[in-house]
């Protein structure tokens, strides 16, 4: 079937959260080791989320479990913050810098089809992030609209639904198998981005597909060049 829109995770996937969460830290934890802060605060996010797949608790937005996780983990670290400072540095993930082929590739793919996140990210966090990186979205989708988060099935199905669109009309493009193999159940096309440095230069997670994707691509570039060829 045509494709007509592409959907993409974003954290790992078109943002290098690692490398600007911690300069974020760095700014206001002096005496902190700002990558295994950040890798810390990181660390929490799936269980946070975790809850609310599983039904014990209601939908909360990632603005609010990422202040939650970062109280949780400056207790960890013997770090303090002032309630400003706290809520200042949680802002941290809407100051995420793109990889290097994000924007542009982002930019060639929109020529192709409607882009837009599917991000546990809020509304707000993916708006405010897309200004700071440049990301060209065409629309926000994602966790917020429909209440729950990745993997969850009616994340994916929810924002084919709000494009109006069947899902073998949606490619969904991430840098993580897990994230793909639950969009490939919801029959969404899949593309495989590497990212190799995601969780830094030791990373052991995600180094190759293992899954049988549509598309294997080096970059947003690359599997532009790809969707062109074939088309």
């Amino acid at each position: 079937m045509t494709l007509k829109a592409l959907i993409f995770d974003v954290f790992g996937t078109c943002v290098d959260w690692r490398s600007s969460v911690a300069r974020e830290v760095s700014k206001v934890l002096k005496t902190v080791e700002s990558l295994p802060f950040a890798d810390a605060w990181r660390a929490e996010y799936d269980p946070a989320m975790a809850r609310i797949r599983d039904g014990g608790r209601g939908y909360v937005t990632l603005d609010d479990l990422h202040r939650e996780n970062l109280e949780r983990i400056l207790l960890k670290f013997d770090a303090s913050l002032t309630d400003a400072e706290i809520a200042d540095l949680n802002t941290a993930w809407e100051k995420l810098d793109p990889w290097p082929d994000t924007v542009a590739g982002l930019h060639s793919l929109r020529d192709i089809g409607l882009i837009a996140p599917c991000s546990n990210g809020s509304i707000a966090l993916m708006s405010r992030l897309a200004r700071y990186a440049g990301l060209p979205w065409d629309c926000i989708l994602g966790a917020e609209i429909a209440k729950d988060y990745k993997p969850s099935p009616v994340v994916y199905q929810a924002s084919c639904a709000s494009l109006r669109l069947s899902p073998e009309e949606v490619m969904f493009v991430a840098a993580h198998n897990s994230d793909l193999h639950a969009a490939a159940a919801c029959g969404l096309q899949t593309a495989f981005i590497l990212r190799p440095t995601e969780h830094g230069s030791n990373q052991t997670t995600d180094m190759a597909p293992d899954g049988d994707w549509d598309f294997l691509a080096t970059g947003f570039d690359d599997l532009a060049g790809q969707l062109v060829a074939q088309a």
